[in-house]
């Protein structure tokens, strides 16, 4: 994951200010010195650090810090509060027009970055929130382009305007505005055409579109995979073209994550979203704070609990509440409690929200976390019969038998998992205080063992 590299560094660092009653400003020095060292490794810009140590040490040493009860702690303070700023302090949306006027969302970057998916991702954002998009296919050299981008319109159930690849662009863009006024739209998303390196005509295309149809926000798609030179992107195209915000995609990759920390300092624009992994449903705002404390090894809680509340059935979530409580739950429920983990991304990406998680420790977490288990342990429940799946003490050796002939496993196996689901039952009665209390949502879903 984005940043484990550079947070285990920052909590090594931190550990040692934390073991000092008093801190000197030679502390301070030396452990900025390491805090910088980090941040350059993981590929921060050289300017972005040099004024970031600065504005930390400048805070760091006085008299209110050096000599406070906590010094450690309030330094760590300091280092979160200036990563804050220095990704843009607060979550910027995209600016869209009210009601029914037509707001245009022009799509740009180089090619890989992810921009086709990227724009059917934010079209689904949108959707989602009551507004009515189009997304308009206007890469016309590349193959396949436009067929991408109805395959991921229709998932999305989002309209997609396509003229082929023989109109200009420009003129494509010129009606599909037409038509999402004559189709009571009032979001207009167009894809453009990316080049492997930024040259003059895609620059020029991307011009005339905007000149054409009244670009309202221009969208600039990186790859946080290229590191600096997303950064180096993010300028070039705000300085051609002017661009209103940044999408950065495949912060989910073993990625140093320099990038989220140095586009808004030298291009001056806002990252709206972070692309998190390749389904339509991975994209996330943008917030610098909760970035900032996931970098730090402080969690992200408050995204875990929108991802909670956008993806788990509320109806469901509180019968499997009441059933753990009363440890009547069955293997239908272990199934269940499956599909909404992988609905939030999978375990890794819900324990990567959980403070404490980052850094070394999740990466060993990950190692103990064996997916593939996990598809043996469902394999068995889904050669169970209904009734065994209900009713798991219907489960007598000759039904094993015939569950591990079903699931392709030995019937130690089928034990082992049984005897574990029976243990978790008798446990979850036992100890009502991990339910999550009353109505919590991160208490509404449960981890598949």
């Amino acid at each position: 994951m984005a940043f484990d590299s550079l947070t285990e560094k920052l909590q090594n660092v931190f550990k040692n200010l934390r073991s000092k009653g008093r801190l000197t400003e030679a502390d301070v020095k030396t452990a900025l010195r390491e805090v910088k060292m980090a941040l350059l490794e993981a590929d921060v810009s050289f300017k972005v650090v040099k004024q970031f140590t600065k504005a930390v040490q400048g805070r760091a040493v006085g008299q209110d810090v050096m000599n406070g009860l906590n010094p450690g702690q309030m330094v760590i303070k300091i280092v979160n509060e200036e990563l804050v700023s220095l990704m843009g302090s607060e979550m910027t949306e995209i600016a869209l027009k009210p009601g029914n006027e037509i707001t245009v969302i022009m799509m740009a970057g180089l090619q890989g970055a992810g921009k086709t998916t990227t724009a059917a991702k934010i079209a689904g954002k949108l959707k989602a929130k009551g507004r009515q998009p189009l997304l308009v296919a206007c890469d016309v050299y590349r193959p396949a382009a436009v067929d991408q981008l109805k395959l991921n319109g229709e998932k999305q159930g989002v309209e997609v305007f396509a003229l082929g690849d023989k109109i200009k662009p420009v003129d494509i863009a010129k009606a599909s505005v037409e038509h999402a006024k004559n189709t009571k739209k009032n979001i207009v998303i167009i894809d453009t055409a990316g080049r492997l390196h930024i040259d003059e005509d895609m620059m020029q295309e991307l011009k005339d579109i905007r000149e054409a149809v009244g670009v309202d926000q221009t969208l600039l798609v990186v790859d946080a995979m290229t590191g600096q030179d997303a950064v180096n992107v993010s300028e070039t195209f705000n300085r051609e073209i002017g661009i209103d915000g940044v999408v950065l995609t495949k912060l989910d990759g073993d990625t140093r994550g320099g990038a989220a920390l140095s586009i808004k300092a030298i291009s001056g624009k806002p990252i709206l979203y972070v692309g998190m992994g390749e389904k339509l449903s991975d994209l996330e705002p943008f917030y610098p704070e909760r970035m900032a404390s996931r970098i730090l090894g402080m969690g992200d809680v408050m995204s875990l609990i929108e991802k909670a509340e956008a993806s788990l059935d509320e109806e469901k979530a509180k019968e499997m509440e009441q059933k753990l409580r009363k440890a009547s739950f069955g293997f239908d429920d272990y199934l269940e409690s499956m599909n909404q983990m992988r609905n939030m991304g999978g375990i890794s990406s819900v324990l990567s929200m959980l403070p404490g998680m980052g850094g070394g420790k999740m990466k060993d977490i990950e190692g103990m976390i064996d997916e593939k288990d996990l598809a043996r342990k469902e394999a068995i429940v889904l050669s169970m019969t209904p009734k065994e799946r209900a009713n798991p003490d219907l489960l007598n050796i000759s039904r094993k038998q015939r569950i591990a002939r079903g699931a392709g496993v030995d019937i130690s196996e089928v034990n082992r998992f049984v005897k574990q689901f029976d243990q978790t039952r008798k446990m979850m009665k036992q100890m009502p205080g991990m339910m999550g209390g009353k109505g919590g949502k991160i208490g509404r879903f449960r981890l598949p063992f």
